[in-house]
């Protein structure tokens, strides 16, 4: 009893972030455990476990790049493993824990409140308990829409039992804006590139997981533009235009369909769902590619990348120090902060991204340095496109990938302070200037 009163006392001293960590890679390590078993592998079928690993960590990071297709690997059982890891990474160990807690009418405890406040970015601890209700009733309701909606188009293709399944791991995998399919042959949405109704159906999917859960609430109480918080007239305002943009710009630079331009642009904002085959892009349009999925989808949500708020924050402190003018958007100061954050968060996303890419050329130097970028910056950003080379990827590449995953979904500013956050100092120091530029 008093090893399980000091495992406890451990546990309480430990940070928020050391806590979701903790819980992330211990949901993967499972994962893959799970995948291993007979009962989830095809029969015939040798699945080695750096490969269920990778499987698990792409899952539960709603990532999508996969070393081995699900459904030419996974039985019906290691498909559901595969689903119950999105929902669970998407939605976040310490909501599912919550949600748990909740529904055997049990208490939150203020370390619970924590721990789902650093996971989904909340300022403060008001109605913790109802914000996870309505998350989960919202998961809910979207996927059940999803599921009825993508049923009409796969039920033409399948069994209806069969259509029932794809269709729900379909819009589970499409509202955490997680790439995965279970339609065999690593094809993506490849085959259904002119089905208007199914790429509709999974960019609204894409998007309102991507938006983040807060600004839907805030969207659905206050229904006026004008009237929401800052924070979700930028993610809206944001979001809107690098879909625009980004339907133009692989426009201009590839020769693809409208429809097949569009959804890249909205699934590369971390969903990682493909209509078109990075292998034909030129290398513009991997470009354009590469800068959507850097920037990602917004805080609080199912997606990763460095967030659409972060984004417009450095873009706004630079035309506000170009223009010797304070950074304001909206008629609202941002704070400084704010600012500090958003260019941390980038300078260490760059970094990571840069390392990563580094190593992955050094460890597979068949694949071009466009390919090896294009698939580390897939991976930070949680988006889960490829140019078709993470199956043929050596085993030193794929661990590179799956730790690259792991930082992207629990963010570089949140890996770091795991280790090198310290107590504020209060010395002051002299000042003095140091030549920029």
């Amino acid at each position: 009893m008093n090893y399980i009163g000091s495992i406890g006392r451990f546990i309480k001293k430990q940070s928020a972030a050391r806590l979701i960590t903790t819980g992330f890679a211990l949901v993967i390590i499972l994962g893959s455990i799970l995948l291993m078993l007979p009962i989830s592998i095809r029969d015939g079928v040798d699945v080695k476990y750096i490969d269920a690993l990778f499987t698990s960590t792409s899952a539960v990071c709603v990532t999508g790049l996969i070393s081995i297709d699900v459904a030419d690997n996974f039985t019906i059982f290691g498909r559901f493993i595969v689903a119950a890891l999105i929902q669970i990474g998407g939605l976040g160990v310490t909501c599912i824990g919550a949600g748990i807690i909740l529904a055997a009418r049990k208490r939150i405890g203020f370390k619970e409140m924590l721990l789902i406040r650093e996971s989904w970015n909340v300022k403060n601890y008001n109605n913790m308990v109802t914000l996870v209700k309505k998350v989960l009733l919202m998961t809910l309701c979207f996927e059940t829409a999803g599921t009825l909606l993508s049923f009409c188009v796969f039920v033409r293709d399948y069994t209806p039992l069969q259509a029932l399944g794809v269709s729900a791991f379909h819009s589970i995998a499409a509202f955490n804006n997680s790439g995965f399919d279970i339609f065999g042959g690593m094809r993506s949405m490849i085959p259904y590139a002119d089905n208007i109704m199914l790429n509709i159906v999974t960019s609204l999917l894409i998007f309102f997981g991507g938006i983040g859960f807060l600004v839907i609430l805030d969207v659905i109480n206050t229904r006026r533009f004008k009237k929401l918080r800052l924070h979700s007239k930028i993610a809206l305002v944001t979001s809107v235009s690098l879909i625009i943009a980004g339907t133009a710009l692989l426009l201009i630079t590839d020769d693809m369909p409208f429809l097949c331009a569009f959804f890249q642009s909205v699934s590369a904002r971390t969903a990682g769902f493909s209509t078109y085959s990075a292998a034909e892009m030129s290398s513009a349009s991997l470009f354009v590619m590469i800068m959507l999925m850097f920037i990602g989808a917004s805080p609080g949500s199912t997606g990763g990348g460095i967030k659409t708020t972060t984004f417009f924050t450095v873009l706004c402190t630079l035309k506000s120090s170009a223009t010797n003018q304070r950074c304001t958007a909206f008629r609202r100061k941002i704070p400084n902060e704010i600012i500090k954050q958003a260019f941390t968060v980038t300078s260490l996303s760059l970094i990571v991204v840069c390392v990563m890419t580094l190593i992955l050329c050094i460890s597979d130097p068949q694949n071009s340095f466009m390919q090896n970028l294009y698939e580390t910056v897939s991976a930070f950003g949680t988006v889960g496109l490829s140019t078709g080379i993470t199956p043929d990827l050596s085993l030193a590449g794929k661990i590179t990938i799956i730790i690259t995953m792991f930082i992207g979904r629990l963010g570089a500013f949140a890996i770091a302070t795991l280790w090198f956050f310290k107590k504020p100092s209060y010395t002051v120091y002299t000042e003095e200037s140091i030549a920029i530029g």
